[in-house]
């Protein structure tokens, strides 16, 4: 059985294949969808029939195919003779025509709703997980694990900042964003003031910082992004 990982981007898809490879100790093969698609006939094919090979030869092994729907367009739309053959492949591939054991495959989408339903019955990517945008005390514990290495002032409170609603509908690589941010900005705001100061004194990311980095950085992820998530989500629950 493979799995299908979606929801909006810079929410931890590619992240959570990974952390699953490194806890399992398997091997970790990592395929970003449109490098597989080639121009020459044959030769997408070729690709996905080399991965597979490959996997089986390391297994256990996790196939991670990011940005699926890149190669999963659905067949009945026009223009995709290429994404149609290598779709095919896939399908071959993950029914089993050769022994698959121990080859987990996950994939990840930002669009579940153009991948082709063939790819997602049971067997195939047959178990969806919805990954959401964090909530507002995850956001918290986000901002902690990437404040570790930063010099965060002692007065900071990052959990405080994760809740605050001007963080609403951050994603993780916003959250990332805006720690780089106020880092740069606290950065900045030293060099300015070095003449002033003579005493050495390390610098720090205060909550000024934070504040003018919030005012910088903005959600990356549209409401109709997270709208077409629900709705997949919400159809195969109905099914």
């Amino acid at each position: 059985m493979g799995i299908l990982l979606y929801g909006p981007p810079g929410c931890g898809k590619t992240l959570i294949a990974k952390a699953v490879a490194n806890e399992s100790g398997a091997s970790f093969i990592h395929i970003k969808g449109p490098e597989l698609l080639n121009k020459y006939v044959g030769e997408s094919e070729l690709a996905v029939r080399t991965i597979f090979s490959r996997a089986r030869m390391c297994s256990p092994c996790i196939l991670f195919f990011d940005e699926v729907d890149a190669l999963t367009t659905r067949r009945n739309q026009e223009g995709g003779g290429v994404v149609v053959q290598l779709l095919n492949q896939l399908l071959v591939e993950l029914d089993g025509a050769e022994p698959r054991k121990s080859v987990y495959v996950i994939g990840a989408t930002n669009r579940p709703e153009v991948v082709d339903r063939a790819l997602l019955r049971p067997g195939r990517l047959g178990k969806h997980l919805y990954v959401s945008l964090p909530s507002s005390y995850e956001r918290g514990l986000i901002l902690t694990a990437l404040g570790r290495k930063k010099p965060i002032d002692t007065n900071v409170d990052l959990m405080a900042i994760g809740s605050d609603d001007a963080c609403k509908n951050f994603s993780g690589a916003d959250l990332s964003a805006l720690m780089d941010e106020a880092a740069l900005l606290a950065l900045e705001d030293k060099q300015k003031s070095r003449n002033e100061i003579s005493d050495g004194a390390p610098w720090t990311i205060k909550d000024i910082h934070f504040k003018w980095a919030r005012e910088k950085i903005s959600p990356s992820v549209s409401n109709s992004q997270i709208r077409n998530c629900e709705l997949f989500s919400e159809s195969f629950k109905a099914a």
